[in-house]
């Protein structure tokens, strides 16, 4: 027969604030979190002869086929920064939004099994393909710089002191795919359409990112609707990742700082989303 003075270490509660991340029990299951990063790094490379070489091996070869398909066959123009160079910084950054974004959407449609058997904070799924991403950000960035050094010794490029700001951009770069995936991982558990649409809608979004054309000639492309290049939160932080490394583009602290604030927005937005969402995703899902 059970104590009636028994008190429980750990109580399971549905009802809590939409806005409450419940950081210190995410910390307490910290050790999931490092296996569920384990497990991502082990199933992206399982079966594969590179292994982790396919995270230099992807943005070269993005790089090759944008410099000879957008740099020489359209000639589209770079803002005076080396094709190469350019790209590589555009895939850089892209390649960890898109990535992190789309897997963060997948955390309840993909992790379904798991939480269906078993409790543990929710959000301990979309900080470990946080963490993920940032293993991979860190080895590209390593391949940036090796080409960036490259043309600085050459001359071609002038760094300044805005490269240091760069951990911030990250960082607010990850804040907005966490909080655009959370969204989008909630709305998915009722309507699967969106799934197949996001990757889509991904690729397009591009476009409106100086990823390859830069923000100049975004703008003179889109003619009178030239302002939604400015509306892109992603826009001022790319700007500012190349004209701090590279010394050229569109940078303007203003709009760096309103792209912040909706960021924030879309985070708390996100956050508020997805804790409604948990309490009931695996009756849709």
């Amino acid at each position: 027969m059970n104590d009636p003075q028994q008190k429980w270490t750990e109580t399971i509660e549905s009802n809590h604030s939409l806005f409450k991340l419940n950081l210190k029990e995410v910390w307490q299951y910290r050790d999931l979190v490092f296996m569920f990063v384990k497990r991502d790094f082990i199933s992206s490379f399982k079966q594969t002869i590179l292994g982790p070489l396919w995270f230099f091996i992807n943005p070269i070869l993005t790089t090759i086929v944008f410099t000879l398909v957008f740099g020489n066959i359209a000639n589209l123009p770079t803002d005076g920064i080396p094709p190469i160079l350019f790209y590589l910084a555009g895939n850089t950054l892209w390649g960890y939004f898109s990535t992190t974004m789309l897997s963060v959407s997948n955390v309840f449609t993909g992790n379904a099994a798991i939480f269906g058997k078993v409790y543990f904070p929710r959000l301990v799924t979309p900080i470990s393909t946080i963490i993920s991403s940032f293993m991979r950000l860190g080895i590209q960035l390593i391949l940036f710089w090796a080409v960036l050094a490259y043309y600085f010794y050459k001359g071609d490029v002038h760094p300044n002191s805005w490269a240091f700001f760069f951990p911030v951009l990250i960082i607010f770069l990850a804040l907005f795919s966490l909080g655009l995936g959370m969204i989008f991982s909630s709305l998915t558990t009722k309507y699967r359409d969106l799934s197949l649409l996001l990757g889509f809608g991904v690729s397009l979004f591009m476009w409106f990112t100086p990823v390859i054309l830069p923000t100049s000639l975004v703008k003179q492309k889109l003619g009178n609707y030239g302002f939604l290049a400015d509306l892109n939160p992603l826009t001022p932080i790319f700007e500012c990742f190349k004209y701090g490394f590279i010394g050229s583009g569109e940078f303007n602290i203003t709009r760096l700082l309103i792209s912040f604030s909706f960021i924030i927005i879309i985070l708390l937005l996100g956050i508020v989303v997805f804790n409604k969402s948990e309490k009931s995703f695996i009756d849709t899902v």
